[in-house]
This record gives structure tokens, sequence and C-alpha cells, in this order.
């Protein structure tokens, strides 16, 4: 792979490239359309990353397909699929792991601890190994996507990091390969994530300022539904994720919420036109 991303950029070409850990989805060819518009050469990778998972995490569980996933991926145009396996990205002996600071502490960073340096390690190795011009990364998950920026500009990559809308299902849910978990009848509770969402923004747009307050209506709404249990619930600043008390320019609320046995995140811009408005 590394070889030939070196000859293609001797060709003057232009990669473009799209990490996954498979189990393909709608959102994921979103990313990869995106990437596929940018770039000359469009490649992905298929790995379920070892180290981002916790022991008891659902890394043995994790939804694989290769063969459907292949096939998802040539429908979009993808010119190269890579895909390790743990002993080529995890030789025996290794050692040295990337760890994001102050951005990866809170929010999805206290309840997986090792998950973003699982990640930034990882995403450093495509990076070495694909050489892209740019990537591309899912603003489902947003404190991820914000991490990967300042990792790229912190150390120097030269990768253009673009972000891709998250893609729903056509009641809200946000995409995602744990969607297979759910049962039918859980269906209901995970869209309740959506829903406090939706929720917040109608209360920004109707005035509401106060995070806390903003906060409280959501976990309401969530915990009404039956098999929730809510991870965290939080208005970020969309830079720098620190905890916002005030509403008073663009924000970002992100959550995640357990509905049974599966962890499910989100999130959503709030206060977007506030940045026009007079003090």
């Amino acid at each position: 792979m590394q070889s030939r991303a070196h000859q293609l950029h001797r060709e003057g070409r232009r990669i473009a490239f799209v990490p996954t850990m498979g189990f393909l989805h709608t959102g994921h060819l979103s990313l990869m359309r995106i990437a596929r518009e940018r770039g000359d050469i469009l490649v992905i990778s298929i790995f379920v990353n070892p180290t981002q998972f916790a022991p008891g995490e659902d890394f043995e569980a994790y939804p694989r397909d290769m063969p459907r996933d292949l096939g998802l991926a040539e429908s979009v145009g993808t010119d190269i699929v890579f895909t390790p396996d743990n002993e080529m990205m995890y030789a025996e002996g290794f050692q040295t792991y990337v760890s994001p600071e102050n951005l990866s502490r809170g929010m999805c960073g206290k309840s997986r601890p090792i998950f973003f340096r699982g990640v930034a390690t990882v995403v450093t190795k495509l990076f070495n190994i694909v050489r892209p011009d740019i990537a591309v990364f899912g603003e489902k998950d947003y404190q991820q996507l914000v991490i990967i920026r300042r990792m790229v500009r912190d150390l120097d990559f030269g990768i253009e990091i673009v972000g891709g809308p998250t893609v729903r299902e056509n009641d809200g849910l946000a995409m995602s390969s744990r969607n297979a978990y759910l049962r039918p009848d859980q269906r209901a509770a995970a869209l309740s994530l959506y829903q406090a969402l939706q929720l917040s923004r109608t209360l920004v747009k109707a005035g509401e300022r106060q995070a806390d307050k903003i906060i409280a209506a959501a976990k309401r709404h969530i915990a009404s539904f039956d098999g929730t249990a809510i991870d965290y619930v939080v208005i970020v600043d969309p830079e720098t994720l620190d905890d916002m008390t005030v509403v008073d320019r663009p924000a970002r609320m992100a959550l995640a919420v357990k509905v049974g046995a599966t962890r499910l995140i989100d999130n959503m811009a709030l206060g977007e036109d506030l940045a026009d408005r007079p003090a």
C-alpha cells in the first residue's frame, strides 16, 4: 500500500482516503462519495482496530462482512481497499502510541479512557501507510473528528481533513454499524437521542440560552424511554470541546446513551445563527 501510494504521488495523483472499521452503511458511502469528488484516487481501509476497545467491549462481536463491504466500496468507485490484519498493524513488541490530551478527556473519553489513544494511533499509522492528501471523517463521531483535526495540525501531517455530515435513517436515527445490535423493540428508545437533539435546537431557537436547562430537558426526554441509560449529554464549544454554560454563540450538543446493551452516540449543532446577531 505504501509503495503504491508513493507511485501515485510520483504520477501527480491526489489520494483521498476514508478509514473505516467495515460493515459499511450509507453513512460510510456518503464519506466515500465526498472523497471521490476531491481526489484522483479513492482509498478506503477496512480494519477493526483492537487498540480502541477496552476489555469487555465489543471487539470480538463487532459486525464484519468483508465480501459485502468490497461490493459496496466498488459501487461508489473506490480504487483501492486496504485491509491489513492485526499482526500487520501491531507487530510483536509494538509499544508506541499517540495520546491526545485535553480534547480526549471529556465526553466519550470519560467512559472509554483508552479509546482515543487507539484511534489516534491507528489513524497515524494509516496516514503513514496510505499517504493521503485528503481524508474524510464523519461528523457523527464529532469528538473523534475534532481530535483528528488537532492531531494533524499538531504533528504536521499536511493532510486536509474534511468532515462529512451525519447520515440518518428515515426516522432520524444516526447511521452506525452498531445499529445492527438493536432489537426491533428498542428502536423507539434509540430514537430518543435524535429527538432530544431536535428538542434542544427548538429550545435555543425559542430563546433559551442556559445550557443546564437545555441539557436537563434533553435528559428528561431520553430518560422517559424504557431501557435507556445516559452516559453523557453536553453542550460544548465546537473547536475546544470545553463545556459551555451559556449558548450565546454556535455550539455543539453531543450525547451518548446506552439502549439496552448498545451504546449509541449522536450530536448536532446549536445556535448556528447566533454568530451573526449583535450582542
